[in-house]
This record gives C-alpha cells, structure tokens and sequence, in this order.
C-alpha cells in the first residue's frame, strides 16, 4: 500500500525502481585508498549513469567500509555520507536515501535531514537480531525520538524487517507479518524484505503475506534482476537494486548502463500493463 509519505518522496511514479550507489571506503575505515574529493566524484559519476539510464530514485550505502561498527558511525563517515548525498540530490533532483552500516540509523538520519535527501534504511526497528557485527537491538523508539528532536519529520523512516545476512533464531516463533504489525505500530513508513543475502530474492509466500497483511508500502530490498521482476511486480510497491546493474551481478563492480536501461524498459512495460488492467 502507498502512503502519502510515499507518494510524496517518491513523486507518484507507480512502483519506483531504486538504484544502489555503494559509496567508496570512507576516511578512517581499513579499505579506504581514495580522497574525499574523488569519493564524491565516484558517487557522482554513478548517479549520473543512473538518472541517464532512466532510474526512478537513488540510494547510498557505505558498504565498502568493512568492517562495520554496530549502531555508531564516526563523525567523518557521518559527514562524507551527507555531503555525498547533498551533492548527488542537487546534480539529480531525484529521491534519494541514506543507509549507513551497521545499523547507524539516527547518523543516517541526521545525514538525511542536513543534506536535503528523503528517506532512510533502517536495520534493526523492531525486534533484535544477531548479525556479522553482533547483537543488533530493537531502536524505533531512540531512532523516531531523535527524528522529532532535529525536526527531521520530512525524513521517512523504511525499515528492515527479518534483515538480511543475520541469524533470528530468538525470534524463530513471529511470523514475519506479526514482526510488520509491530513496525507498522511502531510508526515505520514502510517496510523493506529481503532475501538471507546481498543479491538473493525475497521468498515470495513471505512477501505476499507482508504485502497484503499491512497499510505500510513494502519494498523488495535484494535479489530484483530482469528475468524476476515479472513475478515480484505485483507483490511490492517499491525495488531497491543493486547488484543486478553491476557487471556480473556483484556489488563491488562498476555499474553496466545498458542493463539498467534495459531493465527501466521492461519496467515501464509492466507500469504499463498494470494501468491497462
């Protein structure tokens, strides 16, 4: 379901496709090899074959600074990610969010709200989990407090539930639309699903069973590639893609324009179809 939070960031494009930009290791992370300036520029150059490629939004992720630290960015990563989102917001006018790993939401917030970008990717909001980097513990209530103190309301909250690349044995008795019900009680303002990994879909059933058992919008957050988006169309209202657009479906590699040209195209397609219908 859309919400007017939704349709607002999202400019009332039915079904938004998001694009990946995974930021470059930032200064002070153990990968870190290039300058702040050619950081930025990087970034820049992506966001550009994005919006040429025809994609509908945009998202940033510090993914190259392995390995991460739980619930804390440092100052300089926190400053890198609003300035990169700054520049790309007003290069692209297009909607933009911000994930900072691991689980840093309020830095993403406040990187969000001082850069003028739309939305968050939230891990964690409801109900710990065991992940890479430790015990991820439940935030919502620190994470929408902190919201309401820097009046960054205009910055929607998407939330990750059953999070990729983590163990959720402690909570292997909750049906994944009871963990949606307590994001939606807990004022989230959409919900992301995913697959156990980078690049792995969602399991179908469990997306139905979200989609059609929630009032929030429900993103696909892993695993969309041109030979799947047929199936998964009709069961979210939003995509976030990544290691599809890279050469050979991985996420460190540089982005090939034509297949997310191709990929919009198919897209508009089934935009298309689905009005017709």
């Amino acid at each position: 379901m859309t919400t007017a939070k939704f349709l607002r960031i999202f400019q009332n494009k039915l079904k938004p496709i998001i694009g990946m930009i995974h930021i470059q290791a930032l200064p002070g992370t153990p990968e870190n090899k290039l300058s702040p300036d050619k950081i930025i520029e990087k970034a820049l150059e992506e966001a550009f074959v994005y919006k040429a490629a025809g994609i509908d939004a945009l998202m940033i992720e510090n993914m190259h600074d392995v390995p991460y630290q739980k619930n804390f960015a440092a100052p300089e990563v926190t400053a890198m990610m609003a300035i990169i989102a700054h520049e790309i917001k007003q290069n692209t006018a297009l909607p933009l969010g911000i994930q900072i790993l691991a689980a840093a939401n309020k830095e993403a917030i406040a990187a969000a709200y001082a850069s003028g970008a739309d939305f968050i990717r939230a891990e964690g909001f409801v109900y710990g989990h065991l992940a890479d980097e430790g015990y991820i513990d439940s935030n919502a209530a620190k994470l929408l407090r902190y919201r309401k103190q820097i009046n960054a309301d205009i910055v929607a909250v998407f939330t990750d539930i059953k999070k990729k690349h983590s163990s959720h044995t402690i909570t292997s008795d909750l049906d994944i639309v009871e963990m949606a019900k307590a994001a939606e009680f807990f004022l989230s303002d959409g919900l992301i699903i995913t697959g156990s990994h980078t690049g792995e879909a969602a399991d179908f059933e469990e997306l139905q069973k979200v989609y059609e058992n929630t009032r929030l919008p429900v993103f696909i957050g892993s695993g969309i590639n041109f030979e799947n988006i047929d199936k998964f169309f009709p069961a979210a209202d939003a995509f976030i893609v990544g290691s599809y657009f890279k050469k050979d479906n991985l996420w460190k590699n540089e982005l090939k324009p034509k297949k997310i040209k191709d990929f919009m195209e198919k897209v508009e397609k089934l935009r298309t179809e689905s009005i017709l219908s």
